[in-house]
């Protein structure tokens, strides 16, 4: 990764604290700071850009777990190698320290700045890796949130009890990246995660208009002494692309991958395997893009039925919805999420079940339903009638169109899955392998 110059990298809470300052080249204040989060948050869009410019300073972003790591420079290079070199700083954080938060921050800010001191020298990168850095890093990071296999709404899966920041001897080089989850008689650990973002589009008729599935295997490791070599084996009948397909079964395609420098494909073609020397640490394996079909059926499907009542300034809304996952599996944390017309006064709500809740917000001029779990092939209900003075048939078409956010665990909707995690010879200290999926909703929309 190359880039001619990086002035200052700063990072700022969503309130705008200043949590972490860096000036590489002397030529910069923290005037600067305040005029990129005053440009933040006087856009009226609902979507921040990425890259902005003030004074000829030009200003490059990512916002993580609500907190701004931005990077500015004078020169007009390609934002993208900073969005990849702020992505990736990002990585080291949770590989260091276990989560990400503004209390993360703050409790190993001397550990953040000597990560930056190693990775940019005057303004110019010299390292991501975690490899070279864990040679040089001495300080040892402040671990602010207990190790948990169910917290997936976090990337990073260290972690331990809270302890007091100290510093590592001169053998600084031969020591892992957070050797106390050892010291702590904690178990040597690989998880495989392969994690799908699901975009979906559907018409008021119920047909499909868009349908778009990123995902990736991301490898967490926390082996103190790593194998030679790890062989991962993908389902055998996975075609790349739209040629023939594999095998005799039902076959699983994706349109587009790649994969990280360090995986070898000499096996790849032959029988769907990856082979890898797992460095301690978080590394992504390999990306990959589904689009415009989907192979397996969509997780939910919603039926509205919207009527006026004649003669009053009341609408009825009813909203069936249907999960069409397996029955073996469930979907956790669904929102709903309904726009209705402009000067609603009153909700009232009949849902199917005591576990649900559903409000109205009048800040986004929405019914928000709330689902805390639900399992595969059930089907829940929603009736809502809204008061709305001066209603007209106009306000009509401000309703919708309906936005979903989910969660489902152990689930895939490409169908990809993992056949086995080997190691070339079994040892006395073998790690404990683990394998998890998961599908976040990224954008799940329904016309009305």
């Amino acid at each position: 990764m190359k880039v001619r110059m990086i002035s200052q990298i700063f990072i700022l809470s969503a309130k705008g604290d200043h949590l972490i300052y860096k000036d590489f080249r002397g030529d910069g204040s923290r005037d600067l700071v305040d005029a990129f989060y005053k440009k933040i948050t006087t856009l009226t869009a609902d979507q921040e850009p990425v890259a902005m410019m003030h004074e000829e300073l030009h200003f490059v972003h990512v916002r993580h777990s609500g907190l701004y790591f931005v990077a500015s420079t004078p020169v007009n290079d390609s934002p993208f190698t900073l969005i990849e070199f702020l992505n990736r700083f990002v990585a080291l954080i949770r590989d260091y320290c276990g989560s990400l938060s503004e209390k993360t921050i703050s409790l190993n800010f001397a550990l953040i700045y000597e990560l930056l001191d190693e990775m940019v020298d005057y303004g110019y990168i010299q390292t991501t890796s975690t490899d070279i850095l864990k040679n040089f890093i001495q300080t040892e990071a402040v671990i602010t949130k207990p190790f948990s296999l169910f917290d997936l709404s976090s990337v990073g899966l260290f972690g331990a009890e809270t302890q007091q920041s100290k510093v590592a001897p001169s053998t600084a080089a031969s020591r892992p990246v957070l050797s106390s989850r050892h010291e702590q008689g904690l178990k040597n650990e690989i998880f495989l995660d392969v994690i799908e973002r699901l975009m979906v589009v559907i018409g008021s008729n119920g047909s499909l208009l868009k349908a778009d599935i990123q995902g990736e295997l991301r490898l967490k490791n926390f082996f103190q002494n790593c194998p030679a070599e790890m062989r991962i084996g993908l389902t055998e009948e996975l075609c790349i692309g739209k040629s023939e397909l594999r095998g005799y079964g039902a076959a699983v395609r994706v349109d587009e991958c790649r994969f990280h420098e360090s995986v070898k494909l000499d096996e790849f073609e032959s029988h769907r395997i990856l082979k890898v020397n797992p460095s301690q640490g978080e590394l992504t394996l390999m990306q990959y893009q589904v689009s415009d079909d989907i192979p397996s059926t969509l997780p939910f499907h919603l039926f509205p039925t919207v009527e006026r009542d004649t003669g009053s300034n009341r609408l009825r809304i009813y909203l069936k919805l249907r999960c069409d996952l397996p029955p073996k599996n469930q979907a956790v944390n669904v929102q709903v999420h309904l726009p209705v017309p402009k000067g609603v006064i009153s909700l009232s709500q009949e849902l199917s079940s005591p576990d649900q809740m559903a409000e109205l917000q009048q800040s986004t001029r929405s019914v928000q339903w709330v689902i805390p779990r639900m399992a595969g092939g059930s089907q829940l209900s929603a009736f809502f009638k809204l008061e709305i003075p001066r209603l007209s048939s106009a306000a009509l078409l401000e309703i919708g169109p309906v936005s979903m956010a989910f969660e489902l665990p152990m689930h895939t909707c490409s169908g990809l899955q993992i056949r086995f995690l080997r190691f070339p010879t079994v040892q006395p200290s073998a790690p404990h392998r683990w394998v998890r999926y998961v599908t976040h909703s990224d954008s799940y929309t329904i016309r009305i």
